[in-house]
């Protein structure tokens, strides 16, 4: 049975990948974004494969008006992806209060929006999905991340809580917590990488590789696939988890 599907950070990356993900499973699929111009492309760019309808509207997940108005549009839905992200690396002494606020914005507040957006049309037929794209650092802390990893861990708190208040119902809440991913964000942190330590662009993405099990870094169409399945009918039992993606190198 088709469903319904909202993605934040729909354009492009991680994101991108889940909208291809679902479409293709023949699922609606709305896809939420700032960049007016990426989502204008992408019913076109995802056409092959694609069997579901995609759906594209320009929202900062940051503005509670244009999430009320975003969700109210969309109309109830049978999964939220939580994707949307923000992420710069920097020594705690030159973490600026806006990029504190910023990363807490975009990934917690971002999150909180639009789950209690999505949530009362859920209870109200008694079934829906949300799955929140987290990351590893989620889990752990790591240098040069204080903003980052705070914000991902309270995402993760904001899952944990929301899975509490549905728990024992067919609403399901979880979170995927990637290692790095090959995606735009990713490109703009090796930059800065090699910007900062002399490294080549190359160097920086073997080392970010070399810090996973994997030996490399994931793709985006291996974090939807994970996605897809906690959004999934076999996945009913599954509430209030981080599944981990990086090879083994944290335990869930």
């Amino acid at each position: 049975m088709s469903r319904s599907v909202l993605v934040t950070g729909g354009s492009s990356g991680i994101g991108r990948a889940v909208v291809a993900r679902f479409a293709a499973g023949g699922d609606r699929v709305v896809a939420l974004g700032r960049d007016a111009a990426a989502l204008e492309r992408l019913p076109a760019d995802l056409h092959s494969g694609v069997t579901g309808p995609i759906e594209t509207v320009a929202c900062d997940v940051t503005d509670e008006e244009a999430v009320g108005a975003a969700f109210a549009a969309a109309g109830p839905l049978d999964v939220l992806v939580n994707n949307a992200g923000f992420a710069e690396s920097a020594p705690l002494e030159r973490t600026t209060l806006e990029s504190w606020q910023r990363h807490l914005a975009v990934n917690a507040t971002g999150a909180f929006l639009c789950t209690r957006a999505a949530l009362p049309a859920m209870r109200e037929r008694g079934r829906g999905a949300i799955v929140t794209v987290a990351s590893t650092a989620a889990r752990v802390g790591a240098p040069y991340t204080a903003a980052y990893a705070a914000s991902k861990h309270a995402a993760v708190g904001l899952m944990r809580a929301v899975a509490a208040e549905v728990a024992g119902t067919e609403i399901r809440v979880n979170a995927v917590c990637p290692t790095f991913v090959e995606t735009p964000m990713t490109e703009r942190s090796l930059e800065r990488i090699a910007a900062s330590t002399g490294r080549s662009l190359e160097e920086s993405a073997a080392a970010l590789a070399g810090a996973s099990p994997l030996g490399r870094l994931l793709s985006p169409h291996e974090v939807a696939d994970a996605v897809f399945w906690l959004a999934s009918e076999g996945a009913r039992s599954i509430n209030a988890q981080t599944l981990v993606l990086d090879g083994g190198g944290i335990q869930a």
